[in-house]
Parts: C-alpha cells; structure tokens; sequence
C-alpha cells in the first residue's frame, strides 16, 4: 500500500528533527517567551522586509483559523468565504462554534472572485434582515481544490477588502505549495495584501505548528490574551518555533514543497495521459482524479487515498504528495493507474464482445 493520502502523515525533515535533539536537554521558559521563539519570528521576519509583523506560533490550523477569527470581529461580524473553505468544509463548524456566521460565496475553482467577494458584502449590508456586519473575508491559498490565486486576483481583493473596510485572512495551511507553483509573488507581497494570514508548517515538512502573522497595527494589540483564552498557547512553546527555524534557516520550507509540487505534477500529467478524467486541474501538490467502479476497486487495494467525493456513479479520489513522497512512490503510482486503466478497457471490450455475440445468436 503506497501512502497518498495527505502531506502530513509523516514526520519532519531532518533539519527540525536534529533542532529537537539539539534542544532536547536544554531547559526553557515556557508559553513562547524563550530565545526560539523570538528566533524564529526574526527568521519570518526577515522574510517579510516591506512589513512590520507580529508573529505568533500556533500548533494546529483550524485552532489557528479559529483565534485569527476570533481575534479580529466582535460578536455581530461575519466571516465571508467560499463555500468550498476549509472553515466551512473541515472544521466541524469551529467558527460558529465561537459565535460568527460564515457567509459562504459560491466558489470559482476553489476560489472568491473579486465581483463575487463585492457581490456578496452588498448583499449583506443592503439586507436589513441580516442584522450582521461583514468584516473579515477568508480565503486558503493554496485552495482545498489544490488551486492558487493570482497575483491579480489577490491585489484587487485587498483593494476590495480596503474600500469596504473589511480584514483580508489568508489560510497558509498550504502556502509552501502555493508559493512554489510558479506566482510572481512572494511572502513579502502577501504580508502587504493581507491584514493577517498564517504559515503553515504541518503540512509542508514540519512535525505541527502554524506561524501567524499579523501585518495591520489595528490587530496587534492583545492577540496573545485571545490565543491563551483559546487553548492556543502552548507550554513548551519552543517546539513550534523549531519548526520554523527547521523549515526557514536553511529554506527547507520551499525546498519541500517544490519537491512535492513537482512530484504531484508528474501524477497528474500521467493520469491525464492515460485518459482519466481530473476533478480539477492543480498546479501544487493535491491532485483531484475521477475513478470508475472498477478503477476504484482496483487502485484502493494498492493506493492510501482520500476520497473526495463522488461525480454521478464515478468516485472523485484526491491524492497528495508530500515532502516525504519519493519517486519510486511515484512510479509505482503510475504503474498502477495504468493497470487500473488497462483493467477498465478489457473489461469494456469484454461487454462489447458479448452484446456482438448476442445480437449473432439472435
């Protein structure tokens, strides 16, 4: 069985896990107050030359989701997002569970337009019967559906963000991939776009963790006080902040994810190749294929995957790679879907052998 499933079900990479060892006994204060910590927000930092930043570490997405939100609107403000968004899909509800309605905005391969976005805070505020203010628009990047938003894209919806006086959030979860697809944009670009967005390590070579970053003055002040009231503060809060000197000193964080990029795309041409039809067409490291009845038995015996979803009576399976995934993986990968193609079309000229023989006897 060959792991496609995620691009978080290993470990980390070598660089954080010799920090770990190095660390290991060595005693430090805790609650992200110690040397690493502050190391690692200059490290980010420094990455961002155009942005005076605060930058805070958390240990999960969806907690970071949840404390970036939580942070920036009061009780009567709306998330708005697509309906296709990590906070809307995954999260069992976690934004609404603290008290915000997300107001979903149909999606454009995974992503908000910029009319839908203008669209949809009209709505809103024209609507007397809403009774809720929208203020905070939420947007992952890469996308759920292994999408990326352009350039472009990105500027006029801060500008949008700006004239109606609303935060742009973006979800980080998977930027490493997104930043490796081949954009003409840069952490430097986003930090000046977005009012806060995080960075994320768990899913691109780290063991956990989440660096926040919060770019607007206006949402500096106290963040920590929300991030403890929480659950998101953690005691040994140098262990997150290794990741990301792991991940950034060396540029590890770029180097995994290109690694995965490219590997995913080999994946996806292959497929392509041999006829399968893409749920989505990705450029970073989710790719979203169709599978028929017999496709499906015959590649779920071989191949960890997610399923996605379904597409009439076919199965939409997605497979990710990780900085983990190795080429050999990759090959064996291909081996199968053309087996698994192969077995498709037999069995198709099987059925079509048996209605000539029939229609002969008749």
């Amino acid at each position: 069985m060959i792991f496609f499933r995620n691009d978080y079900g290993e470990g980390c990479v070598d660089s954080i896990m010799q920090l770990l060892i190095k660390s290991n006994e060595e005693s430090h204060p805790g609650y992200g107050c110690d040397e690493y910590s502050k190391r690692a927000a200059e490290i980010i930092q420094s990455k961002l030359p155009d942005t005076p930043s605060d930058i805070h570490f958390i240990v999960s997405g969806t907690l970071a989701n949840l404390t970036m939100i939580r942070h920036c609107l009061r009780p009567y403000e709306v998330v708005l997002a697509a309906d296709t968004a990590h906070i809307v899909v995954h999260e069992a509800g976690a934004i609404e569970a603290i008290g915000h309605k997300v107001f979903t905005i149909p999606n454009s391969n995974g992503k908000i337009t910029p009319s839908s976005l203008e669209r949809a805070y009209l709505r809103i505020i024209e609507d007397t019967t809403i009774f809720q203010v929208p203020r905070l628009v939420y947007i992952s990047n890469s996308t759920e559906l292994g999408t990326v938003y352009t350039r472009n894209e990105l500027e006029k919806l801060s500008e949008i963000c700006k004239k109606f006086d609303m935060y742009l959030m973006m979800d980080g979860a998977r930027l490493g991939p997104a930043l490796m697809s081949g954009v003409d944009y840069s952490l430097n670009d986003i930090a000046r776009w977005c009012d806060i967005f995080d960075i994320g390590g768990t899913k691109n070579g780290g063991l956990f963790g989440e660096a926040i970053v919060i770019t607007n003055p206006d949402l500096k002040p106290y963040f920590r006080y929300v991030q403890k009231q929480s659950g998101a503060i953690m005691a040994k809060g140098w262990l997150i902040a290794l990741q990301f000197i792991g991940l950034f000193e060396n540029d590890d964080f770029y180097k995994c994810a290109k690694h995965a990029n490219e590997l995913a795309k080999q994946i996806q041409d292959s497929a392509i190749e041999l006829g399968y039809p893409m749920y989505m067409r990705s450029t970073t490291n989710q790719i979203f294929i169709v599978l028929n009845q017999i496709q499906y038995k015959y590649l779920k015996e071989r191949i960890d995957f997610e399923i996605w979803g379904t597409w009439g009576n076919d199965t939409v399976i997605r497979l990710c790679t990780s900085w983990h995934t190795s080429q050999e993986e990759v090959d064996y990968l291909k081996v199968y879907m053309k087996e698994a193609m192969d077995q498709y079309v037999l069995s198709v000229q099987t059925e079509e052998e048996k209605e000539v023989s029939s229609e002969e006897k008749e």
